[in-house]
C-alpha cells in the first residue's frame, strides 16, 4: 500500500481527471478498501478540496468548485502546455501579461527538474504587432462579463464605442489576430453583428435570457472570418479565381489558408484562392514562384498584365538609379 501523502496525491490527480467517480471504482485504482478512500476524501476536504459524496450502491465522489483555489496536479503533458499557454499570454488581448507571469513562474518552481528543464528550453517569442499598429488590450473584466452573458444566455446592453447603446443576444465570444469579438444578434437591427471587445463597455443589469438562435456561416470562426472579406455582405472575397500551378499540391496547400488545393500530378496543382482585389490575388499566387496557368475569370488575367507592366517598369526604373550612381 502507499503512503498516505503519495495516497492522497493519487487520489487527487483521479477525481480532477474525470467528473465523477465511483467509490469502488476509486478503491479498485486505488488498491485500498472502501473505508480508507472515505478517509482520504476527508483528508482532502480538509486540505480545503470540495469533494462532494453521492450515497447508495451507486454512490461516488465529485471534486467541485469551492470559494478558493486549491492546489492543483499537472501530468507532464497538461505541466508543459499550460507553461507554453502563459507564455504566449502576452499576445492575447488581454491585460494579463504581470499576472500570466507571476503564473509561469509559480507553476516552474514546484515543477520536477525534468519538466522544468523542458520548459527552460523552451522559450517561446511572443511577436507584438508592430508599434505602429499597436493592438488594443481587452479589460479582463469585460472579457468575464461578456462570457457569462454568452453561456447565461441573457440579453446585454452596452455601450459600443462612444456610440448609441446596443442591445444584442450574445452568442460567442471568440479571439483572431490579437483582438477578441463577441458574435451576437442585435435585437434592434434584426441580425447578426461582430462587435469589437475592445469597445464594448457592458451596461447592469443584464436582460431576460434567450433561446439561441442558428448562427450562419458554418459557426462562429466562419462567420467572423466571412466579415472580413469585402463589404457587400457577401462574405466571401470579392475577387476570387483559379490558376493551374506547376508545384506540387503539397508545396502549395500548407500556404493557403482559406484556398482550395487540387493535385493534377506530381508538379502540376489546381489552386482556387480568394482576395480583396484583383491585383492582390495576382500577387498573392505569384509568391509561388512559378509558372501559371489562368483558368479564370478574364479580370485575373488583366491583374497579371497589369502587375506585369508594373513590376517591368520598377526594374526598368531601379536599373536606371544604378547606372545613375555609379
Amino acid at each position: 500500500m502507499q503512503k498516505t501523502s503519495a495516497r492522497l496525491l493519487a487520489l487527487l490527480s483521479l477525481l480532477q481527471a474525470r467528473r465523477d467517480w465511483p467509490g469502488a471504482l476509486l478503491a479498485e485504482r486505488l488498491e485500498v478498501s472502501p473505508r480508507t478512500v472515505r478517509r482520504d476524501v476527508d483528508r482532502l476536504r480538509e486540505l480545503g478540496y470540495p469533494i462532494l459524496a453521492t450515497k447508495g450502491p451507486d454512490g461516488g465522489y465529485r471534486l467541485d468548485a469551492g470559494t478558493r483555489l486549491p492546489p492543483l496536479l499537472f501530468d507532464d503533458e497538461q505541466a508543459v502546455a499550460l507553461a507554453v499557454a502563459l507564455q504566449l499570454a502576452t499576445i492575447s488581448g488581454v491585460g494579463i501579461e504581470d499576472a500570466a507571469a507571476r503564473a509561469l513562474n509559480t507553476v516552474r518552481q514546484v515543477m520536477p527538474a525534468r519538466l522544468r528543464h523542458r520548459i527552460d528550453t523552451l522559450q517561446v517569442t511572443a511577436v507584438e504587432p508592430p508599434a505602429s499598429r499597436p493592438e488594443p488590450q481587452v479589460d479582463s473584466g469585460v472579457l468575464v462579463a461578456l462570457g457569462a452573458a454568452v453561456h447565461g444566455r441573457e440579453e446585454l446592453r452596452f455601450d459600443y464605442a462612444g456610440g448609441e447603446p446596443r442591445r444584442v443576444q450574445p452568442h460567442h465570444l471568440l479571439a483572431r489576430g490579437g483582438r477578441w469579438y463577441l458574435v451576437a444578434w442585435d435585437l434592434d437591427r434584426e441580425d447578426w453583428r461582430t462587435f469589437r471587445a475592445d469597445r464594448i463597455i457592458p451596461r447592469t443589469p443584464t436582460g431576460p435570457r434567450f433561446t439561441p438562435r442558428e448562427l450562419p456561416a458554418g459557426g462562429p470562426a466562419a462567420f467572423v472570418s466571412a466579415r472580413f472579406r469585402g463589404s457587400d455582405g457577401s462574405r466571401d472575397w470579392p475577387c476570387r479565381g483559379e490558376v493551374i500551378l506547376h508545384l506540387p499540391a503539397a508545396a502549395v496547400s500548407p500556404y493557403t489558408r482559406e484556398g482550395i488545393v487540387e493535385e493534377l500530378g506530381p508538379n502540376r496543382c489546381r489552386l482556387v484562392l480568394g482576395s480583396w482585389s484583383w491585383p492582390g490575388l495576382a500577387a498573392a499566387i505569384g509568391r509561388f514562384d512559378a509558372d501559371i496557368e489562368v483558368v479564370g475569370p478574364a479580370e485575373l488575367k488583366d491583374a497579371f498584365a497589369h502587375l506585369a507592366r508594373r513590376y517591368a517598369n520598377a526594374a526598368t526604373s531601379a536599373s536606371g538609379h544604378r547606372e545613375d550612381g555609379a
